[in-house]
């Protein structure tokens, strides 16, 4: 082992040692650390002309603590970038959506996948966020933890403890309440924009005829629900068959005429028609003999594209046909299809409607116009799937929640808490029950609109 200085340019490298065991090229990777010289430009003079990077150390005549002298261009410094890496989890939430294609899960904080697929479901509706990004006192926390603790605050029951753990809750009550608070949050937000924002989101307008065969009085009511139910029994297979049950029901008052209570059988429709239609699947009741909820695991099959049309009142339809008119001809153009000009009724719903998008009020009525060509979204009555909130389990105080969520892209992501997963379309209506597996409890539709000239 020899010590010796190597000069290079203005400096002077002390000490460096050279390992005579080893070629002249190690020797010279050395020198790279030091200089950033590359081995394959450096010339190194020494005893007989340059340094080989083969060249035996015992034939060369180097001496301990001589001077070397090095000739060569060292490799040009690589600038640091000028903005850093940014990793996912720093980016804020919308890009975080964009850069992965879909938002983030939600961390399950002990029995609370009920929450966690709730807002998620919620949370796939822009016009939603939009008025909460509005909503002036919104405290703007993204912690899943908070937003928690004021659900308990403001609900004690989806505090309640066993043996110092947070118990399973309901997801349709949960979803209930968190719709209630929003309606009134904002409506007294004091902004014009948001005064009915919830209620034009998912308010669904009933007008229902209540008839007593006893007595034969009759009277008519109007309600507003945030959801549809659908009945489960052994008639029901499908949605659409639920629905109609949901719509019929008897009530026991009491009878003016009668003098007594009776029973009156009432018979609802809808009367307006909200974008974001709610169904629950009702297949929880309380067992007497158990004394706890049960579950009803038929399964009820349910469609990507659902058609309401025959569901609505007179009044509504009228203003539906025109609309859904509109999509019948678009169809037929892009099938080459010549159409006879006849309105379209409950037989069109096999009948795939155009992608149109766009928002319309309760009522059917318009609610948005551009000034060019005059014409304004309506309904139609079709709306296509876009959440799925299913339930695991016998009971609805156990088992498990999960959110199945359609992306803008089309794509559809199962949110089972924290964990997100990509999943293809054809499986979401598999979730119809029928066994132990997941199966829908609450489902969420988007309405299809379309452009309709104003009339002058």
């Amino acid at each position: 082992m020899l010590t010796v200085s190597v000069k290079w340019q203005k400096e002077l490298f002390r000490d460096v040692e050279i390992d005579t065991s080893q070629p002249p090229y190690v020797f010279k990777c050395q020198l790279f650390d030091l200089t950033g010289v590359p081995p394959e430009r450096q010339k190194i003079m020494v005893k007989g002309g340059l340094l080989k990077d083969d060249a035996d150390w015992s034939t060369l005549g180097v001496k301990e603590g001589q001077k070397l002298m090095m000739m060569g261009t060292a490799d040009e410094i690589v600038k640091a970038p000028e903005k850093g890496p940014v990793f996912m989890e720093d980016l804020p939430e919308d890009e975080q959506a964009i850069a992965v294609g879909h938002s983030a899960g939600l961390f399950n904080l002990g029995n609370t996948c009920y929450m966690n697929s709730t807002v998620q479901c919620l949370h796939s509706v822009p016009e939603l966020k939009s008025a909460l990004i509005q909503y002036s006192h919104s405290g703007r926390s993204n912690d899943c933890r908070s937003f928690w603790m004021v659900l308990r605050k403001k609900y004690p029951q989806f505090g309640q403890l066993h043996n110092g753990v947070f118990l399973q809750q309901d997801a349709e009550e949960c979803w209930t309440q968190i719709l209630y608070t929003l309606s009134q949050s904002l409506r007294s937000s004091g902004s014009s924009e948001n005064a009915d924002a919830v209620k034009a989101l998912f308010g669904v307008e009933l007008v229902s005829r209540v008839h007593c065969q006893e007595s034969n009085e009759e009277s008519s009511e109007t309600e507003s629900v945030y959801s549809l139910k659908c009945h489960i029994s052994h008639e029901v297979n499908h949605l659409h068959e639920g629905l109609k049950h949901g719509l019929k029901s008897e009530l026991e008052k009491a009878s003016p005429s009668l003098g007594r209570t009776a029973i009156y059988l009432k018979d609802s429709r809808i009367n307006g028609l909200p974008r974001y239609l709610t169904v629950q699947f009702v297949r929880f009741f309380w067992k007497r003999e158990s004394n706890q909820k049960a579950k009803i695991l038929r399964k009820v099959d349910y469609p990507l594209e659902l058609d309401v049309y025959d569901l609505c009142s007179e009044d509504l339809r009228k203003k539906l046909d025109a609309p859904r008119q509109i999509l019948r001809i678009e169809e037929g153009k892009k099938f080459g299809l010549k159409t006879n000009g006849k309105s379209s009724g409950p037989n069109d719903n096999d009948v795939k409607m155009s992608d149109a998008e766009g928002t319309s009020n309760g009522g059917g009525e318009p609610s948005t116009s551009t000034e060019e060509g005059k014409r304004e979204t309506q309904m139609t009555g079709i709306y296509d799937l876009v959440a799925v909130l299913t339930h695991k389990g016998r009971s609805a105080d156990s088992g498990h929640y999960v959110a199945w969520v359609k992306q803008e892209s089309g794509k559809w992501i199962e949110y089972d808490d924290e964990n997100p997963l990509p999943q293809r379309e054809e499986d979401i209506t598999k979730l119809s029950g029928g066994g132990d597996w997941h199966m829908a409890y609450i489902i969420m539709y988007k309405a299809r609109t379309v452009p309709v000239p104003v009339r002058m």
